[in-house]
């Protein structure tokens, strides 16, 4: 028995210690493999099998290596020269798309190439991979889109433009991320690798002197003064500071660098690691922005920006779809609004595309003959007006679709032999289009279907617009009802409404609404004890004493009530008809009370002798006698906006008092 309990025990301590010894698939990092030739080293890498998504084409990796020399390559296996034989952190950032896992992690690989290569190309500033696509001063590109748990890197890459005609310039360079369309940060910077001896630096003097230029004027040197060199003068560039600020303004983060000496012909890169913070908003639809601006000192060069917009996705899939601003502000939502939308494809094949059909779903709420193409990449001619078997792209609009058809195109595949560039695999077309008419305040989706010559098609994400929720201030105006029942002093009288309320602007659906007002009561005379005279007496001024009938004793009260509604869930049905229910909370802001008593005498054989009326001190008080009021009521009108005229009841709970209101309420 003993034995078979041993046994047992090790059994289990056997397997507890495999499954310590199991290693995930997706921890499994990145292994980086190198080998050297005469003509430089080639890398290669391992990666862990992908795993198939059902019904998605099929999953492939795409690369992004970083020498850590300043240089680096977006092809699967690159050739890289090293300028020297020091030691190198090589690092491979591999993105798996059509995969249902997660990025393989990334571990730099020290390297120390040999000492002999063979001689540099002629421009020794001269990268590799071809960053500056635009043709600007600074452009930046990313590993991948945004996804929420996933890091993301960036190259920042500036140049000296041979064409500016300057042997060597110094300035600034500057990175904006967190967009304050979101209330959230999205991004961490967490690492910058920097290969040039660019210092870090401030932002904080081109929030209110932005792209202050040294001046070399002549003039400004005294002949005791500082030499021609020092005589640095700030020149005040208003168009280029009202870009700086506008740009900063967007942004909640700004990092910069200081560079100088950068040589005529010179490409300088950072590489930024961006990390996905945890409250990074989970929205698939939503496009955050990142924004880099060169500023050169040297007035003759200029200040240049380069902004790029990043779908923040669930997966790493080529093709897709983005309404950019797609969260907008309801109030100007018209006939007159145009939305923007581009579908991004790529053909991932192991051969060309001579056809790409890029099918769209129209929400029937936009109007698809305003349909205008803006871009396209390859960017062709419109087939009406080609020549036969001339590279354009047809335009096939249907009862809730549109077809943006390139014909005779050449588009490589991704696997094709010799192809290395990824981004000649990719296209895009971006089209503008315009609302039919005032939509409801509703979201709305767009979808695309892509195919590829003759294959399959493969469908992108659902672009989502939505609108801000919007804040809209109302006022209320209203008049009760008396109701002769309750035990409120003030059951049965009249009373003037007005005040304020705060909801969402122009909802549709159920939304919540706050109010705030007050009633005004008319002033009234209220019995608050009669008192029989008992046979007693009073002396009457001029006459004998006479018998006391009885004896009132009332006030005057006037009384104004604060009304707060906490909480009200409400429903527009349609344009012209809504309803609501809620809780009131009700206090005194301002009581008066004037006390009064009337001494009423018995009738005699002379008559009967006026009142005798005493009057006392006024009595003030306020913020007292808290009530809580249940109540529904309807609206008819413009419910949206206003105007519209609502019915409200009212029961109180303390009193048992119910009550009638009828109001009139616009919003803004």
């Amino acid at each position: 028995m003993k034995k078979l309990v041993c046994l047992l025990a090790l059994l289990s301590f056997g397997q507890a210690f495999a499954q310590t010894q199991i290693v995930p698939a997706d921890t499994v990092p990145a292994i980086v493999h190198h080998q050297s030739g005469p003509n430089g080293i080639t890398f290669s890498s391992t990666l862990r099998p992908l795993r198939p998504i059902a019904g998605a084409p099929e999953p492939f990796y795409t690369y992004f290596w970083e020498f850590g020399d300043g240089s680096f390559s977006f092809e699967k296996d690159p050739l890289h020269l090293f300028p020297d034989s020091g030691l190198y952190q090589v690092r491979l950032f591999a993105t798996n798309s059509y995969d249902d896992g997660k990025r393989p992690p990334t571990r730099p690989k020290p390297l120390k190439p040999g000492s002999s290569r063979p001689v540099l190309a002629a421009n020794p500033y001269k990268s590799e991979p071809s960053l500056f696509k635009s043709g600007g001063s600074i452009e930046m590109k990313t590993n991948c889109m945004p996804k929420p748990g996933d890091d993301m890197m960036l190259v920042l890459g500036y140049r000296n433009k041979a064409e500016n005609g300057i042997a060597s310039l110094n300035g600034t360079i500057a990175f904006l991320y967190n967009d304050k369309e979101f209330n959230k940060d999205n991004f961490e910077l967490a690492e910058v690798r920097n290969y040039h001896n660019e210092k870090k630096s401030s932002m904080d003097k081109y929030g209110s002197f932005a792209a202050l230029r040294p001046s070399t004027d002549g003039y400004a040197a005294s002949l005791n003064g500082p030499s021609f060199s020092e005589a640095i003068v700030p020149v005040f560039d208003p168009e280029s500071t009202s870009l700086i600020k506008e740009k900063m303004n967007a942004f909640r983060k700004a990092e910069s660098w200081k560079f100088e000496n950068l040589k005529s012909g010179q490409e300088n890169f950072l590489f930024l690691h961006l990390k996905t913070t945890p409250e990074m908003i989970k929205d698939t639809n939503a496009v955050v922005k990142l924004t880099g601006m060169f500023i050169p000192d040297d007035a003759l060069a200029p200040t240049e920006f380069f902004t790029m917009e990043l779908q923040i996705v669930a997966s790493h899939d080529p093709n897709k779809m983005i309404l950019k601003n797609s969260r907008m502000n309801y109030r100007f939502t018209g006939k007159n609004r145009k939305l923007t939308y581009r579908v991004k494809f790529q053909n991932t094949g192991k051969g060309p595309a001579k056809k790409v059909d890029v099918g769209v779903a129209i929400p029937p709420n936009l109007n698809i003959a305003s349909i205008e193409i803006l871009d396209s990449k390859p960017k062709i001619v419109n087939c009406d007006s080609a020549y036969a078997n001339q590279s354009c792209m047809d335009t096939v609009r249907t009862a809730d679709s549109v077809h943006f058809v390139f014909k005779n195109i050449y588009l490589p595949g991704l696997q094709q032999k010799g192809v290395n560039d990824a981004d000649s695999t990719m296209g895009y077309v971006e089209y503008r289009i315009g609302f039919l008419e005032k939509p409801k305040k509703l979201p709305f989706r767009s979808g695309a279907a892509i195919v590829f010559d003759k294959n399959e098609p493969i469908y992108t994400n659902r672009a989502t617009g939505k609108y801000k929720t919007g804040l809209s201030p109302g006022i209320i105006a209203g008049y009760g009802f008396p109701f002769e029942n309750g035990n409120s002093p003030f059951s049965g009288q009249k009373n003037i409404t007005f005040g304020l309320s705060i909801a969402p602007y122009a909802p549709h659906r159920y939304f919540l609404q706050a109010e705030l007002y007050m009633n005004s009561f008319s002033e009234k005379e209220f019995l608050i004890k009669r008192t029989p005279g008992d046979g007693r007496f009073i002396s009457v001024p001029n006459r004998k004493e006479e018998r006391i009938d009885y004896t009132d004793s009332t006030a005057k009260i006037r009384v104004i009530t604060m009304n707060i509604v906490p909480l009200q869930l409400r429903r527009n049905f349609n344009k012209y008809f809504g309803a609501g229910i809620g809780t009131m909370v009700s206090f005194n802001l301002d009581k008066q009370a004037k006390p009064l008593r009337t001494i009423f005498l018995e009738a005699t054989a002379a008559g009967t002798s006026p009142p005798i009326k005493e009057s006392f001190q006024k009595i003030s008080s306020s913020f007292n006698d808290f009530q809580n009021t249940l109540f529904a009521d309807i609206q008819v009108g413009k419910v949206h906006v206003g105007p519209a005229i609502g019915f409200r009841y009212l029961y109180t709970l303390q009193q048992s008092n119910n009550r009638l209101i009828t109001y009139l309420t616009w919003k803004f």
